[in-house]
């Protein structure tokens, strides 16, 4: 299977420090997610906006995770809003080129 990148988009409608009151405590779960190799968390204040690159060992780690319980939990919250996800399989020879840490076990 081949690795695969999640891209997750999303708006709040809560204050910043309130949106990260409610992501914080995500971070250690979203850490031990099967197949997740890591996580960078996006966000725009200025647009209320947040999301995150995920890099999964498969697709279907990935929507193992995107169908899960605390995906809906979390997509459930009123301030939460504009759900998008994409997945995509890497260029691993280009995102060679720009050091992108596509192995296993490589962090950025």
């Amino acid at each position: 299977m081949s690795k695969t990148i999640l891209q997750v988009n999303y708006g709040f409608t809560s204050s910043l420090s309130d949106h990260k009151e409610l992501v914080t405590p995500l971070a250690e779960p979203i850490s031990a997610v099967p197949g997740l190799v890591w996580k960078v968390w996006l966000m725009n204040e200025v647009d209320k906006e947040a999301g995150g690159i995920y890099l999964f060992e498969s697709r279907d780690s990935a929507e193992g995770f995107m169908s899960s319980q605390a995906i809906a939990d979390f997509a459930a919250q009123p301030s939460i809003t504009n759900i998008n996800a994409k997945m995509f399989n890497p260029d691993e020879s280009l995102s060679q080129i720009t050091r992108g840490p596509l192995k296993i076990g490589e962090t950025i």
